[in-house]
């Protein structure tokens, strides 16, 4: 059985057989919840169709998770416009500054007529903006601690995986660096984004807004490529070089956690599996979402 994962604010979500997250509140106890659980489905099986579902399970249980676990932190209710809100503008800085601006920057550099050298620079910057933009965010307090709290998650799923005893000691000396992670993800991701966004230029010439449309109406087919592409070099080990520049990333997304960030990490996990088999862990045969933030 593979575990999906995710940092949230003082806290972890696991999804197991069930989707959990623990929190440690301002009274510096560590608060366990069920926030829903993962529908088996026959889609969760079908490549290319699969990486949809879980990427839609793990966005719409990550948003509930980091609602959850700020109202548990602070001890404040959190609004659900406020939620809405802050999504919104997420999504709207997102395309602009990842989409919108990199085609921009790229037609007044005067690559307008080849769409395969158009997408390279277009990526080139796609990517280079969004280092710069996990760099500098890197550097807030509260940011690190969710790093840190990422690097928590993947040493536990390691020690996990390894069919480890859940302590900290144990946990401890596993990697904060995980080849099934968002960032790895995220990295595949754009570099498959260059090369499809180049074969559009084999139909007709695209101006401006034709491409910054496409980038935007094609996310989730590249999206789905990509998730294959992150499975296929989880199972086939001697191809996990090509995941090289995800796993490089993710020693600035993951920070080296503390024990007691470790302790929350292994109460989701454990809080997850809960009525799982624990002699046999890894042959659960449960359509759980693997993919991990």
């Amino acid at each position: 059985m593979k575990i999906g994962g995710q940092a949230i604010i003082e806290g972890v979500l696991m999804m197991g057989k069930r989707v959990a997250i623990a929190v440690r509140n301002k009274d510096g106890e560590i608060v366990t919840e069920e926030i829903g659980k993962i529908k088996k489905t026959k889609f969760l099986k079908i490549p290319f169709i699969r990486g949809l579902f879980s990427l839609f399970y793990s966005l719409y249980f990550g948003i509930k998770a980091l609602d959850r676990s700020a109202e548990i932190a602070t001890g404040e209710e959190m609004k659900k416009s406020e939620t809405v809100f802050s999504f919104l503008i997420a999504l709207v800085l997102g395309i602009g500054l990842f989409v919108i601006l990199p085609v921009w920057i790229t037609q007044l550099l005067g690559f307008k007529n080849n769409e395969f050298t158009f997408s390279l620079v277009d990526g080139f910057l796609r990517i280079s903006f969004f280092l710069i933009y996990v760099w500098v965010i890197s550097f807030f307090k509260d940011v690190k601690r969710v790093f840190q709290y990422h690097g928590a998650e993947h040493k536990t799923i390691h020690a996990f995986e390894k069919n480890e005893q859940l302590l900290p000691e144990n946990v401890k000396k596993y990697t904060t660096i995980h080849p099934r992670c968002g960032t790895n993800f995220i990295m595949i991701f754009l570099i498959v984004a260059v090369i499809i966004f180049s074969l559009f230029g084999f139909y007709k010439p695209l101006n401006g807004l034709e491409r910054i449309l496409i980038r935007i109406v094609f996310i989730p087919i590249v999206a789905s490529i990509s998730y294959e592409f992150l499975k296929f070099f989880d199972k086939f080990k001697f191809l996990s070089f090509l995941s090289f520049p995800g796993l490089i990333l993710q020693k600035l997304t993951t920070a080296e956690p503390d024990n007691s960030q470790i302790e929350v990490a292994i109460a989701a996990l454990k809080f997850s599996l809960e009525g799982i088999d624990k002699k046999a862990n890894t042959n659960v045969d449960n359509d759980t979402i693997e993919f991990m933030g």
